[in-house]
């Protein structure tokens, strides 16, 4: 089944650390990208060489950002009915949105409620205050565990928290504090990532100013993260994310699994029949109708493996074997059995998969299979 990934580009401010294509909301540009988006998903004009829209079965739509949430109820609710309304959507579709406890998503609530939205992903990055302001996010948490209990209340309670290992001034006792917030909240997901300082954002131009912990440091970040949710019940499905049993991102999962997904707005990316495509990093060509621009072709042995690596259940060596043959079979059986000594893969010689220490060196593990 397909996924469809639809691109909110506005924020009412950037945070220092985020390198996505976002702009500051704007009232009149804000109605013409809804426009405009409403309009491609109506009318198919730019991907109808790739897919018809009746045959398109997509079984989870993901709003995300940007920022979401800074659009009106009534602007998310016309967005993803449209998509209902156009693709063949399955009735129990996921339907994502990602939310800024910044928002009045209390406003938001009941729109969400009318259009079936029934998964948010809050982006809190730290449940310490002091962390988040430093990362340019003004809600306190309290302020999330309220918004939080706004949505459980109005029965959507699939909810996803992004926090961020390696922020300035973090040490273990306030990323303990963090994960006891994430216990208290009682929610079904996390996303944990790693901060990377990437080119052209504040962070990295003033990176030797941040009090940044150091590798071995945020190592340790990410360990103490992955034995605290285990311990709450949650399972390390992926690299970054945690969920309780049957409460992992269906959309996100399909980015692994090299599954169709169909990508909408500035910056999105999509993946059709074997086929990258994207739209490049300007709302306004997209406003005027730009087409999406042929990337390259995907889905080949390296990706395979890569994708499916960064996946606790790893991959099958048949379903390799019956994919792309036998040689990158005889490179696993090679590479294998030292990094098994190692303690960076479980491997039984009919599957391999990466151990909690393998994900964190996991581009190096990966790199020796491709």
């Amino acid at each position: 089944m397909n996924g469809i990934y639809i691109h909110i580009p506005f924020c009412k401010s950037k945070c220092p650390y985020c390198d996505f294509y976002s702009l500051r909301t704007n009232e009149d540009l804000n109605k013409q990208y809804v426009e405009a988006l409403i309009d491609e998903i109506t009318n198919n004009t730019r991907f109808k060489k790739h897919f018809n829209t009746e045959s398109f079965q997509a079984d989870t739509i993901y709003l995300g950002g940007g920022t979401p949430s800074v659009l009106t109820g009534e602007d998310i609710y016309n967005i993803i009915t449209s998509a209902k309304t156009s693709y063949n959507i399955s009735e129990n579709a996921e339907i994502t949105v990602e939310c800024n406890p910044n928002s009045d998503i209390e406003a938001l609530i009941p729109y969400f409620k009318k259009c079936g939205v029934n998964r948010i992903s809050l982006g809190m990055q730290s449940a310490v205050d002091k962390e988040r302001k430093k990362l340019g996010r003004s809600a306190d948490k309290q302020r999330i565990f309220d918004i939080i209990n706004a949505f459980k209340t109005n029965e959507i309670d699939n909810i996803s928290l992004d926090i961020m290992l390696g922020v300035p001034e973090q040490t273990l006792e306030t990323l303990k504090e963090t994960l006891d917030f994430i216990k208290e909240c009682d929610v079904k997901h996390i996303s944990a990532y790693i901060l990377n300082l990437e080119e052209n954002t504040p962070f990295y131009k003033m990176q030797d100013k941040l009090n940044l912990p150091d590798e071995n440091t945020v190592c340790d970040f990410y360990e103490c993260t992955s034995d605290y949710l285990k311990n709450i019940g949650f399972e390390h499905y992926e690299i970054s994310n945690f969920a309780l049993p049957g409460y992992e991102s269906k959309h996100n999962t399909k980015y692994w699994l090299l599954d169709n997904y169909l990508g909408l707005g500035p910056s999105a990316h999509s993946f059709l029949n074997g086929k990258r495509y994207y739209f490049p990093d300007d709302i306004k060509t997209f406003i005027y109708g730009e087409s999406p621009v042929f990337d390259c072709d995907g889905g080949d042995v390296e990706e395979y493996i890569m994708l499916r690596l960064r996946l606790k259940q790893g991959l099958k060596l048949n379903e390799l074997n019956a994919l792309y043959g036998e040689s990158p079979i005889k490179n696993i059986f090679k590479k294998a059995p030292l990094l098994k000594e190692q303690g960076l893969v479980y491997f039984d010689g009919e599957s391999i998969s990466l151990t909690e220490k393998g994900f964190l060196v996991s581009n190096s593990v990966i790199s020796e299979f491709i």
